[in-house]
C-alpha cells in the first residue's frame, strides 16, 4: 500500500490499515512531529546555533570578545611587528537533560474515530514539549541577560513612545561595537496586542498595506525587529531586544535507541510502539537537548513596559 504524507483521512474500507501503517512507520511520525515543532519552538529561533553533543554534555566559552587584547602599533620598516594574545571567553559546562512523554491510543479510539485521536496525542505531545523546552530556554535567557534599559513610559497606558524605547535599545547593543545587530523584539502575547494595536505606530505604517495585523493579525515589526510573542517570556513587564544569530543555541543529544527517528531541523525524536497485548499503540516524543548562552550582551532587557 502507497504512503503519503501528511496521511490522508482515511476510508471506511480500510481506515484501521492505513492508520496502523503510518504509525509503523516512525519516519512518517517525526515528519508529522517536525511539521508542528516547527510552528512553536522560540528556544530555536532566538537561539541559532546548532551545538551537538555525544557525552551528555557540552562545553562552550561564554562572551568571547571580538578583539584581541591590545591594539595595534606603528611598525617601522623592516621592523618586528607586536605579538598579541587573542583571549578567550569564560568557559561554561552544560548538561542535556531529556524531555518526553508517552500517548496511548487503542484500537477502538481509532476505529471509531479514524486519525483524529493521533492528531489529537501528536498535537498536544509536541504543545507540552515545546511549552517545557521554550520555558527551561528562556529561563536561561533571562538570567544571563543582564543588562537592562527602562522604557520611557508604559507601553499599555498614557502616552508610550514604543518604536523609540526600542530603537534607543537597538543603539545601545550597537554602540557596544562587539558586533552585534539586533534582529528580534521578544514579548509576552499581551504587550504583542498592545504594540500591535498601539495607535502611534498605526499612523506610521502604510495604510494600503494588508499585511498590517489590523488585516492580518500576523506577526509584526518595528525598527526592522520582528516582533515575536511568547507565553513562556518568564519576564515580568519587560521586553527582550535579541541579535538571534549571536545569543546562543540549543545542544540536542542524539542517544539512540532502536526504533526512534529525528525531526530534522527542531531536534525533536519520535518513537511508535505496538502494544498487541493491549490492542493499542504507544507514541512517544522526546527531546534530548540544553540551552546555551554564548553572548549574553547580545540581548537587552526593556524593563516597566507595562503597569
Amino acid at each position: 500500500m502507497p504512503i503519503s504524507y501528511p496521511p490522508p483521512n482515511p476510508s471506511l474500507s480500510g481506515d484501521q490499515l492505513t492508520i496502523s501503517t503510518f504509525l509503523n512507520n516512525p519516519t512518517l511520525v517525526a515528519r508529522r512531529l517536525r511539521t508542528l515543532a516547527e510552528q512553536r519552538f522560540i528556544s530555536d529561533v532566538l537561539l541559532t546555533a546548532r551545538l551537538s553533543t555525544t557525552s551528555g554534555a557540552v562545553l562552550y566559552e561564554q562572551g568571547e570578545s571580538l578583539y584581541s587584547d591590545r591594539a595595534p602599533e606603528s611598525v617601522a620598516p623592516g621592523g618586528e611587528y607586536p605579538v598579541t594574545t587573542v583571549g578567550l571567553g569564560t568557559p561554561q559546562l552544560a548538561k542535556t537533560e531529556k524531555w518526553g512523554q508517552d500517548s496511548l491510543i487503542t484500537d477502538e479510539a481509532i476505529s471509531r474515530q479514524n486519525i483524529d485521536p493521533v492528531n489529537r496525542a501528536m498535537t498536544k505531545q509536541v504543545n507540552q514539549l515545546v511549552k517545557t523546552v521554550d520555558s527551561m530556554a528562556m529561563s536561561a535567557i533571562a538570567s544571563a541577560v543582564t543588562q537592562t534599559v527602562a522604557a520611557s513610559a508604559v507601553w499599555d497606558t498614557g502616552t508610550p513612545t514604543i518604536l523609540r524605547d526600542v530603537l534607543k535599545v537597538v543603539a545601545v547593543i550597537r554602540a557596544l561595537n562587539e558586533g552585534f545587530e539586533p534582529d528580534t523584539l521578544v514579548v509576552d502575547d499581551t504587550t504583542w496586542a498592545i504594540i500591535a494595536s498601539d495607535p502611534t505606530l498605526a499612523g506610521l505604517r502604510a495604510r494600503e498595506d494588508k499585511a498590517n495585523p489590523v488585516y492580518s493579525g500576523d506577526f509584526i515589526t518595528i525598527g526592522g525587529l520582528r516582533v515575536l510573542p511568547t507565553p513562556n517570556l518568564g519576564l515580568t513587564k519587560s521586553a527582550l531586544v535579541v541579535d538571534s544569530t549571536q545569543l546562543g543555541g540549543m545542544a540536542d543529544e542524539n542517544i539512540g535507541g532502536p526504533g526512534y527517528v529525528t525531526a530534522e531541523g527542531v531536534g525533536v525524536q519520535a518513537k511508535t510502539i505496538r502494544d498487541d497485548d493491549n490492542d493499542r499503540w504507544r507514541i512517544r516524543a522526546r527531546r534530548v537537548t540544553v540551552p546555551v548562552i554564548l553572548e549574553p550582551k547580545a540581548a537587552h532587557k526593556i524593563t516597566g513596559v507595562l503597569t
